[in-house]
Formats: structure tokens, sequence, C-alpha cells
């Protein structure tokens, strides 16, 4: 290759799987014209973070898996040097693409007893399988940022939880089910995106520690990772004062944090990888087209994420970095490359989803990771009928048809109500309905997965669950995101609070056998929530 065409490596455009012919045909030219090294797939454009102001509606394509196989095949037909396709699939590749396998959230791994661990090296594992049946061999997972601000608006639930030790546990395992089915991983977002409230798709976050703080917290996963020869390491669109002579330069364009901390002080040789370069907390800080690349890259990244202006950011590198470090960054890529096989040809889609095997696997997750917060005198075991009380069953922000409730029907009868949406007029008929029952098993599906607006939580069902917890005996299962406890008010008079972290149909089942046989809960809360 020509000194250019190695830069052309570095560039791993954004490619949007439900995109126009023409968007599509642009990428091939990109490939064709500039021998990039790899693309980063996305559902849609209206799914990308480039949508926050647009605010366009995703539509739903259950053709996306297919549709995704066959560009997989496209751009590869047409690259010169085989191609390093990747994606986000932290929790599988659902979280890109429609009817593919989905495995639980960090967070809810994070609840698993720590001889359970060995489940997150099954979630990697099977996860870099599904990949491959699309002729993906890059991961840009697992998290190992610390969530320990309760009030992060983008990592929170994507997080194995705020205990460095056991981050750094889990991180390891999930990369080393990746590589151990020929996927590459990666750790993200250094040097630590948890204890930030700023959404970096948006704005830039500002970590306030010091350099000895941030070893003792934030970068211990990053250095497991690394004593375990992660692939590569991706770097956060977040600002440390303290590592930057007191600027808040992003860490992404800052050589103190990349080559100083990362490559020096911790001894990090392997590949380097740009946070998406489109998202506002840098794309909108250069007005010359390619200076962001250059900025990126000269920082110490060795693949610029979602670069959008491959041809003025090859120039630009072309112009002003060295042969030496361009022949690095090219070496590292390129051991890449060869670690996945796809230089010996083995790029093409392999095999098929096991959707079964993914429903063991979570089941397996649900059975271990159901967290008990609160049972006051044995208040969960209700089939007993406790002093003749009357129990009705009360589900928030879904329909009573469920799963949980069809799992409790024939052990534990009781009348059945629902409260889709905040309605008024609803809630004062639920109200005036549950007058003549004494206890009330409320499940909450919580509707968003992040905190935006108490996740999605209309103020009227808040209210309507303080003054309910206050006047019945109330037993609380909660199925989403454990930092919803967080908003719930009124918790302390309720006589029973269970976490089930997932809405999946095994953690549905799962939580109606602890129910129904009032066995033990084995999973523990991962972070620290409304003095639990």
């Amino acid at each position: 290759m020509t000194l250019e065409q190695k830069i052309g490596q570095f560039f791993f455009p954004a490619v949007f799987i439900n995109d126009t012919e023409e968007n599509i045909q642009e990428i091939e030219r990109l490939i064709t014209e500039h021998n990039i090294g790899g693309l980063t797939f996305f559902h849609s454009r209206a799914s990308a973070a480039t949508n926050y102001e647009s605010k366009e509606k995703v539509e739903v394509n259950d053709s996306s898996f297919e549709r995704l196989k066959e560009l997989v095949v496209r751009f590869q037909k047409c690259a010169t040097t085989p191609l390093l396709m990747s994606i986000d699939a932290e929790w599988g590749l659902a979280m890109r693409v429609e009817n593919t396998p989905q495995y639980p959230y960090a967070i809810s791994l994070g609840a698993l007893p720590e001889r359970y661990e060995f489940l997150a090296y099954e979630v990697g594992r099977r996860t870099g399988l599904d990949l491959k049946s699309a002729g993906i061999h890059y991961n840009l997972a697992p998290l190992a940022d610390i969530n320990n601000n309760p009030n992060n608006p983008v990592i929170g639930y994507r997080s194995f939880g705020q205990n460095k030790d056991r981050v750094a546990n889990f991180s390891t395992e999930y990369l080393r089910g990746l590589n151990e089915v020929g996927v590459l991983g990666c750790l993200k977002h250094f040097p630590g995106h948890g204890n930030t409230s700023v959404d970096s798709h948006l704005g830039l976050p500002i970590l306030e520690e010091t350099l000895e703080q941030l070893m003792q917290n934030e970068l211990v996963p990053f250095i497991k990772g690394i004593e375990n020869n992660v692939d590569s390491i991706m770097i956060g669109h977040l600002a440390v004062p303290a590592l930057n002579e007191g600027k808040n330069t992003s860490a992404t364009l800052s050589k103190s944090i990349i080559e100083d901390l990362l490559r020096k002080q911790l001894k990090y040789d392997g590949l380097v990888i740009s946070d998406a370069l489109n998202m506002h907390s840098v794309s909108k800080l250069y007005d010359i087209k390619g200076q962001l690349e250059w900025e990126a890259f000269n920082a110490g990244n060795d693949v610029l994420c979602f670069a959008e202006n491959v041809a003025e950011g090859i120039q630009e590198i072309r112009k002003n970095a060295t042969p030496e470090r361009i022949e690095e960054s090219f070496n590292r890529l390129w051991k890449c490359k060869q670690k996945a096989g796809i230089l010996d040809g083995n790029f093409a889609p392999e095999g098929e989803f096991d959707f079964e095997a993914t429903s063991i696997l979570n089941r397996l997750i649900a059975d271990k990771s159901t967290t008990l917060i609160k049972d006051k005198q044995n208040s969960l075991h209700l089939f007993e009928a406790k002093n003749n009380d009357k129990l009705a069953k009360l589900c928030l922000y879904k329909n009573i048809d469920n799963i949980f409730y069809k799992s409790l029907k024939l052990v534990l009868p009781s009348e059945k109500f629902a409260l889709e949406t905040g309605d008024k007029t609803a809630i004062a008929n639920i109200k005036e309905e549950l007058k003549c029952f004494d206890t009330v098993l409320v499940t909450l599906f919580v509707p968003k997965a992040k905190p935006l607006n108490n996740f999605g939580i209309d103020d009227t069902v808040l209210e309507f669950l303080e003054d309910l917890f206050s006047k019945k005996k109330c037993v609380l299962y909660v199925f989403g995101n454990p930092y919803v406890l967080d908003v719930i008010p009124n918790l302390k008079s309720t006589i029973g609070i269970v976490q089930v972290y997932q809405d999946f149909r095994e953690f549905q089942e799962s939580a109606a056998r602890q129910l129904l046989r009032n066995s033990r809960c084995r999973g523990s809360l991962p972070v620290t929530i409304n003095g639990f």
C-alpha cells in the first residue's frame, strides 16, 4: 500500500442498514477510492445520535438483518483490502437490528452473584457468534465505565455497576467470550464516562477527578483489560482538566490522555479507537473539513469511528503526520485484522442464530440476578392469603395479559388491573376499584431505560403510587432499570420490593416462580439506590 492507502485504513465511516441506495453507493465509493479500513453499522439515520435535532421516527424493518448481511457481502466485494466490520452490540445485535437475539443489559449482569460472573463470558460468546452470522468481527463493547453517578444520562444501565472490581471482572469475562469465537472486543469509554451528568452526544462531560483518584477507581477496569490483552480501547468524548493542564479538552483530542496516560503510563500498545466523531461534544469544534480527523489522529487515536470527512481527513493526516506514526497505527490495525482472520478471507457471514440457546442463557441470568430489596415480615409469600386479605394485581405500563400475571394465574388468582398511561380519569377509576382490596401486587414495567423524564413515567402515576403505598399493603415488582427506584416516591411504605431488571419473557417467568415458591433471590443491587 501507499502511505495514503494506509491512512485510508484508519477511517471507519458509519453505514446505516436501512439507508437509500444512493447513500450505499457513496460508501462503496469511499471503499474503492480511499481504501478505508472498516465500517461501523447503525440501524438507520433516525436511530443514530444525529437524530437528536430532527427527532425522526425510527421505522421498524423486520428485514434489517438480511439487509445487513447483504450489505456486508456487497461492501467486502468492492474492497481491495478486507474491511473490519464493526457494530455496537453491547446487549447483542438487537441493540441495532430487529428480530435478532437480545441479552440482558450490563446492569442486569452486574446484579449476578460473584460466582456467576462467567455468565458475562457466555453473553460475550453468544454475542460473538451472532455477529459472525452477519459477517461482523468487531464488537464496540463492553463498557468499562463505572456508573457512580445516578444522574448519568447515557451510561447507567449500560454499565456493570459502581464497584470497580466487579466492573473489571465482568468486562474482562465478556471480552473473553467474544475472543473465544474470533470476534474482537473494545473497552470504552476511556478514561471513564460513569461519573458524568452530561450526554456526550450533545455536549462535553467534564470529569473533575485527579489522576490519583482515576487510578483508584475509573481506570481499574481498563488496567485489568490491558493486563488481559484487550483488543482495543475506545476514547470517550469527555474532558479531564486534571490531565490537560486545567483545560476542558475532550479526551479524544488529548495527547496527554492517550499518549501519556494510556500509552506510556499504562503501557497499552493495542488499538485505540475514537468514539463517534459525529457527536456534538467534538463535531462542531472545527470549521475546516478534515481538521477534526487530523486532531483526533494526532492525539493518538488509530481508528476514527464515524468519520464524516474521509477524503479531507486523509489529506490532513498525509500532510501533517510522520510516516513513522502512520506505520504504528497501521500495524496495530493490521494485527487486529489478522487476529479476526479476515485477511485470510474468513469474512463472509457464517452460522445462524440459536434463539433457544439465547433463551436458556437469559433464563439462567434471570434466575440468578433477581434482587430482593425489601421484604417486611415475609410479605412476598402472598399466595398464603394471610388473614384472608383480598389481593389485587396492578400492572403499570403494560396490559393485564403480561407473562408475569399469566404465570401467576393458576396458583395466585386475583382481580387484575392495568394502567398503561398517566390518564387522570383512568387513575381515578382504578383508585375506586382498589378500595375494597387490602393488598396490591404492583408490577411496574419501566417505560424507558434512560432517566430522561423520570424514565418515561408520568407524574400522575408517581403521585398515584405515593398515595397507594400509604393506603394499601403493597408489594412492588420492578421490571427495568433499577435507578427508577430513585424517582418512585414513598417506597418506605411498601411491604416488599423486588428488582427484576428486564422485561424479557424469561425474566417475567423467573420472577413468577420466585414469588410463588417464595424462593430466595440471589441477585444484589449493582448500584446504590434510594438508600438501598
